[in-house]
Formats: structure tokens, C-alpha cells, sequence
């Protein structure tokens, strides 16, 4: 009854424990990706604005010409973009949604990806859905993608390479010497780059850099649900060569239509939102989690992001996360993002009095293990 294709794809184990938080009374909740900041209230009256003066119909699929026109000036502005003309940008419905149609675009069955391992759960599924092969790069113990470890890798049916700076779920930071070397690698034996910036304005100890402007064949892809907490507003956005990008409308054509069209008003009145204190909140978040487990765990400082990978205690995440569900605290067992199952994942996008009680559940947890 059902297709083939759905036996590559597994339930999200993030949604599970989403749905378990559900069910419980006062969990310490770490588990989920989601800004503990509300939605910058320029953005909500302009998308109030938007619906009450009737735009509420489709836009056109590739999104409102206003907020594709202000984000590449803000990309030029901040140096993210390669200066060529035949750049396009696309607003999609979520990054996810980019994510899915550069890889239905650009990878054919048979093709291989490389995946930094930890990687974000999306990109094995969407890479087993259209049959491409995934390609795990082992980055443990430090989480460091390199154009050593990425050499290391290639085969002639290597098509693609997946970067994410900063990670979902390390919080690992790649530097712009790095990112260059990658991208050398990358031009020298032809691969498509698909950088995934998401979480480029939470990069606390250096300043964020792209690796877009130094690859010849390259998507770019950033959103709005966690730079300004518009997880359920579902606007984010593609860039990269005309022909791909067009191929990408294409697809969105016959899937998701458009990005929500009072979201992208929305979106565009952001984008004037100074956030620097919310990212000054979550460098002292990292602070707080870094500082307060280090004693107690094996953890490298996340750089960016809002994300702490720890090694787990006895070395099986699984099995330490059932205990900490136990307790009433709500962390992801690391095997989710990995093909190891050693670690477990911490998310500080959480109140300081959550994240105080979850340091406290942790120590106690580690005294015994």
C-alpha cells in the first residue's frame, strides 16, 4: 500500500520528543530548535497590515519582488554573494523547502552527497527520497569540517557537498580560511556546494563568514525562523545561478505554490529589526551551558548556532537520554544527527531558569553514570 520511497525516510526523532513534551507536566525542555523569543513585533503588524489591505492571495512563486530586492542588497551588504550576474534569489516556503528543491534540482539517483557527520536530520532523508546516497564525513571528536576530510571523500559520482556553519546540531563554526580551502577542493573536482546558513547571525566568538563567494557551482540558502523566531511563518530563501534557481521555481510551482504571502510582508519589515541583543542573550546562554557542564562532560564550545553536542557518560546516547526523559528532562540522543550513538543534543534556545534546571538535572545525572 505504501511506496517504496517512504521506507528511506524515518520519523523525525525530534518530533518525537516534541510530542512527548506534550504529555508531560513541567518537563525541562531542551530538545527543540525553537527561539524562546517572540516574533519582532514590526514584523507582526506588518504582516496584521498585509491581511487587513488584502494581500492574501498567492504571490508570484518565486516571492514578492520587495523582500527578494532587499535581500540581496542585504547579502551584497554583507559580503555573502559571488557578483555574478546571473545570481538569482527565490523566497521558499521555509529553508526546508529550499533545502528540498535545490537537491531534487541538482542530484539524480545514484549521485553522492557528502554529509558532515553530526549533519541536520533533513539532509540523509531528502537525499534517500529522490535516491541520491548520502556520504558521511566523520568529523568527531571536534566537529571541524575540512578540505582534508572532505578530499578524503570524493569519488566520481560525488555530486554534492552539504555545508552547515554554524551546525545544527554542534554549534561548530567553520572559519573563512577553511571555508576556502573546502571550496577549493570543491571547484577542482567539480561539486555542487549547498551551504545551509540558517543560524548565520547566532556565530558569537568570530564573525560569520559564507563559503557562497569562493565556490563556482553553489546555492545558498537562509530563512527567518531563527534569526527573528518565524518558525511557523515559513519564509526563507534560495540563492544561486539562474538556471537552478529556475528549475527551483519550477518545482515550487507544483509543490508549495509560494511562501505564505502575509509572512513575506512580514519578513520584509524584519529585516530593519536590530537583533544584536538577542544574539548577545544567546552568546550568555552558551555561556551558561558550556560553563556548566564542561567539568562534567565532554564538550567542545559550540561556536555559533544554539546547539551543545555532548558526548554522553558509558558512551551510548540513547540509552542516557531514556534516563534523563526519566527525570523530566527533554534532550535529542545524539543518533538522530549521527551515525554514531554516543552523544546527545542540547538546545539553549530555552529560558535562563530552564536552562539553570536542566544544568542542575545534568550534573546530578553524571555523578551517576
Amino acid at each position: 500500500m505504501i511506496a517504496d520511497r517512504m521506507a528511506s525516510i524515518d520519523a523525525s526523532g525530534i518530533r518525537k520528543v516534541f510530542d512527548l513534551a506534550a504529555h508531560m507536566k513541567d518537563p525541562v525542555n531542551l530538545s527543540i530548535g525553537q527561539p524562546d523569543f517572540d516574533v519582532p513585533a514590526a514584523a507582526k503588524q506588518a504582516a496584521i497590515k498585509a491581511i487587513q489591505e488584502g494581500y492574501n492571495k498567492y504571490t508570484q512563486t518565486q516571492g514578492i519582488a520587495e523582500l527578494r530586492t532587499a535581500l540581496m542588497a542585504r547579502l551584497a551588504q554583507q559580503g555573502r554573494l559571488r557578483g555574478r550576474d546571473d545570481d538569482q534569489i527565490m523566497i521558499t516556503s521555509g529553508t526546508s523547502g529550499g533545502l528540498l528543491q535545490a537537491i531534487m534540482a541538482l542530484v539524480n539517483p545514484g549521485d553522492e552527497v557528502l554529509i558532515a557527520d553530526p549533519y541536520f536530520v533533513m539532509y540523509k532523508h531528502f537525499v534517500n527520497f529522490i535516491g541520491g546516497v548520502p556520504v558521511y564525513i566523520d568529523t568527531y571528536p571536534d566537529f571541524a569540517l575540512t578540505a582534508e576530510r572532505v578530499k578524503a571523500h570524493l569519488t566520481p559520482r560525488a555530486k554534492m557537498l552539504i555545508v552547515n556553519t554554524p551546525s545544527n546540531p554542534t554549534g561548530a563554526v567553520i572559519a573563512e580560511p577553511e571555508l576556502r580551502a573546502i571550496a577549493a577542493v570543491c571547484n577542482q573536482h567539480g561539486l555542487w556546494v549547498l551551504t545551509d546558513e540558517v543560524y548565520s547571525m547566532f556565530c558569537y566568538d568570530q564573525p560569520f563568514h559564507s563559503i557562497f563567494p569562493h565556490v563556482e557551482r553553489g546555492i545558498l540558502l537562509d530563512g527567518f525562523s531563527k534569526s527573528h523566531a518565524m518558525t511557523g511563518w515559513r519564509v526563507g530563501y534560495a540563492v544561486g545561478p539562474a538556471a537552478v534557481i529556475q528549475e527551483m521555481i519550477k518545482l515550487q510551482q507544483y509543490s508549495f505554490v509560494c511562501a505564505p504571502s502575509m509572512a513575506q510582508y512580514g519578513a520584509l519589515a524584519a529585516l530593519d529589526v536590530d537583533m544584536s541583543a538577542t544574539v548577545a542573550a544567546y552568546r550568555r546562554k552558551r555561556d551558561m551551558i558550556y560553563d556548566g557542564l564542561r567539568a562534567y562532560y565532554e564538550l567542545p564550545q559550540p561556536g555559533g548556532a544554539f546547539y551543545a553536542f555532548v558526548r554522553a557518560p558509558g558512551f551510548c546516547g540513547s540509552a542516557f537520554v531514556a534516563r534523563a526523559i526519566e527525570r523530566g528532562l527533554l534532550i535529542i540522543p545524539g543518533n538522530v544527527f549521527s551515525e554514531r550513538d554516543t552523544h546527545f543534543r542540547i538546545s539553549y534556545a530555552a529560558s535562563d531558569e530552564t536552562i539553570q534546571r536542566g544544568i542542575a538535572c545534568l550534573r546530578d545525572l553524571a555523578r551517576f553514570a
